[in-house]
C-alpha cells in the first residue's frame, strides 16, 4: 500500500460496483486501501463480454435517469449519448392455464397493468420515502397501529398472494407469476411482496414507469463502460484473484486473510461480497445472530438470466408462469447475420443449463417451437462460488427481519453492496453504488 495522507488504510472485499466506488471515495478522502477481488475480472454481477459476436451482459443491464446513483456515473464517464433502448412492439405470447395466447405487447402490458397496480396498493403509506424503506417500524412513525401490522403481515405475503386477494382471474396470475419469477429471479411465491410494492414506490406507483426503469435502457458498450471508468480512475491496489477468507473485526481495526495466508492489518473493511457468497468467509468474532440466519436462509434469488441466439429477425416476448424452464424470454438485439439475440429471465437455475442448446430449444419451444436456436450463453450465478446467488431479492420476511440487520455491526466491519441498498436493492448496480458510496463515506467519518 502507497502513503496515506490520514495515516488510514481500509480493505475493501470485492471489486464491483459497490467495491470500486467506496475505493474511489477513499482515494478522495486521502485514505489508503487496497481492493481484494475474488476472481479474475472487476466488475461483480456486472458482468460484459464478447459474445454471440456483439458485447452482452451476463448480469446487470438495464439502466436509468430514475436511477440516481448509476445515472451520475453515465455523466460522469462520457455515456449519456450511449444508451439505446431495448425493442418494443414484440409479439406476445403467454401461457395460461397450459395454453399458449398470443396478442400484442400492448396487449398483454394492458393486462399485467392493473394486477401490478393491484400489487403495489398501499406504497404510498408504507414508504412516502422509499430510500428509508422500514419508516413505518422505526420511532418516527405516528401512523395507525393497523398500519404497522399490515406492512409487516405483507411481509409474509407474495406478490402473487395479493394478485388473487384483489379477485383476478387465473389468466392475470399467471402473467404475475412470471412476471414477477423474471423480477425476484426467484420463486414469486416464497418472495416478500413488499419488496414488489418499493418498486412501485421507487417508480411513483406507474408500472409502465417501473417497467422503463428496469428494463428498457441500456448501455451500448455495457456496464464495463462505467466499472472500467471507475478502475480507471483508481490509482490504489486492485489485487484479483485474492479471495478472502477470514476477517478479524473489532472496535478498533481489523485483520483480513487472503486463501494465500496473507495477513493485512488495517482500519477497517468493507465486505461488498454478496450475501450467497459470505459463507465463504469466517468472521471473527461471529456475526450477530440475525445475519448469519440470512445467510443461512439465503435471499430469494435464486434464478438464472439467459442469451439465445435464433435464426431470422423475430420480435418476440414470452410469458410463462411456474414451473416453465423460463419465465419471460424477449427479443433484445438484430443481428447483420439474419439473426435475433433473445434475454431470458427463470426463477431457478437448476432447470436450464446455461450453454445447452437442446435446453435453450426446449425453452423457445414453449411458445415457439417454430424457431430454431444456434446458440446459447449465460453465466449460472447461483453456482458461483464468489456469488452464490441472482440478484439480492428476499424471501418472505427479510424485508422487515433481514438486509438491514448488516447495517448493525458494532465494529470496524462494514458490508456495502447492493443485496444491503434501501432503494434499488439487488435488481441493478444503481443500490450497490447507492451502498457503496454511503458506507464508504461513513468509514472515513468515523475514522476522521
Amino acid at each position: 500500500m502507497g502513503k496515506c495522507k490520514m495515516g488510514k488504510k481500509v480493505v475493501i472485499v470485492g471489486a464491483g460496483f459497490a467495491g470500486l466506488s467506496a475505493a474511489r471515495e477513499m482515494q478522495t478522502a486521502g485514505i489508503d486501501y487496497v481492493v481484494l477481488e475474488a476472481t479474475n475480472r472487476i466488475g461483480g454481477r456486472a458482468y460484459t463480454e464478447e459474445r454471440m459476436g456483439r458485447p452482452l451482459e451476463l448480469g446487470a443491464t438495464w439502466v436509468h435517469w430514475f436511477q440516481a446513483h448509476i445515472w451520475t456515473e453515465i455523466m460522469r464517464y462520457g455515456q449519456r449519448l450511449e444508451i439505446e433502448a431495448s425493442p418494443v412492439g414484440n409479439d406476445a405470447h403467454w401461457i395460461t392455464e397450459g395454453k399458449v395466447v398470443k396478442g400484442t405487447e400492448d396487449e398483454l402490458d394492458e393486462k399485467l397493468t392493473a394486477a401490478i397496480l393491484a400489487t403495489h396498493s398501499d406504497t404510498e403509506e408504507y414508504f412516502p420515502n422509499p430510500y428509508d424503506p422500514l419508516w413505518v417500524m422505526s420511532e418516527d412513525f405516528d401512523g395507525p397501529e393497523e398500519v404497522r401490522e399490515r406492512f409487516i403481515a405483507d411481509d409474509y405475503k407474495s406478490a402473487i398472494d395479493v394478485v388473487r386477494e384483489a379477485g383476478f382471474d387465473q389468466e392475470t396470475i399467471d402473467l404475475i407469476d412470471a412476471f414477477w419469477c423474471a423480477g425476484y429471479i426467484g420463486d414469486p411465491y416464497t418472495g416478500s411482496a413488499l419488496m414488489a410494492k418499493q418498486w412501485g414506490a421507487l417508480s411513483d406507483g406507474r408500472y409502465r414507469l417501473m417497467e422503463d426503469i428496469t428494463l428498457k435502457w441500456k448501455l451500448k458498450n455495457g456496464m464495463q463502460s462505467i466499472y472500467n471508468g471507475i478502475a480507471n480512475d483508481l490509482t490504489g491496489e486492485i489485487r484479483l484473484e485474492t479471495p478472502v477468507v477470514k476477517i478479524d473485526h473489532h472496535d478498533e481495526g481489523v485483520t483480513v486473510t487472503t486463501e494465500a495466508g496473507e495477513t493485512i492489518e488495517a482500519d477497517a473493511v468493507i465486505c461488498t461480497a454478496p450475501v450467497g457468497a459470505l459463507d465463504n468467509i469466517e468472521f471473527t468474532p461471529q456475526l450477530p445472530d440475525p445475519i448469519r440466519k440470512v445467510i443461512n436462509d439465503k435471499w430469494n434469488a435464486q434464478g438464472a438470466k439467459i442469451w439465445i441466439k435464433i435464426k431470422g429477425h423475430h420480435r418476440f416476448l414470452g410469458y410463462a408462469p411456474k414451473p416453465h424452464k423460463m419465465s419471460v424470454l424477449r427479443s433484445e438485439y438484430f443481428m447483420d447475420d439474419d439473426t435475433t439475440i433473445l434475454v431470458g429471465f427463470g426463477y431457478d437455475a437448476k432447470n436450464v443449463d446455461l450453454n445447452s442448446i437442446e435446453d435453450a430449444q426446449e425453452i423457445v419451444n414453449q411458445w415457439r417451437p417454430d424457431l430454431e436456436v444456434v446458440d446459447t450463453t449465460g453465466h449460472d450465478w447461483v453456482a458461483d462460488k464468489w456469488v452464490g446467488q441472482a440478484w439480492g431479492t428476499v424471501r418472505q420476511g427479510q424485508f422487515t427481519d433481514g438486509w438491514s440487520h448488516f447495517d448493525n455491526v458494532d465494529s470496524r466491519l462494514y458490508f456495502a453492496g447492493s443485496d444491503y441498498a434501501y432503494g434499488w436493492r439487488g435488481v441493478c448496480v444503481d443500490g450497490a453504488l447507492e451502498k457503496g458510496i454511503g458506507v464508504a463515506r461513513e468509514v472515513i467519518n468515523e475514522l476522521r
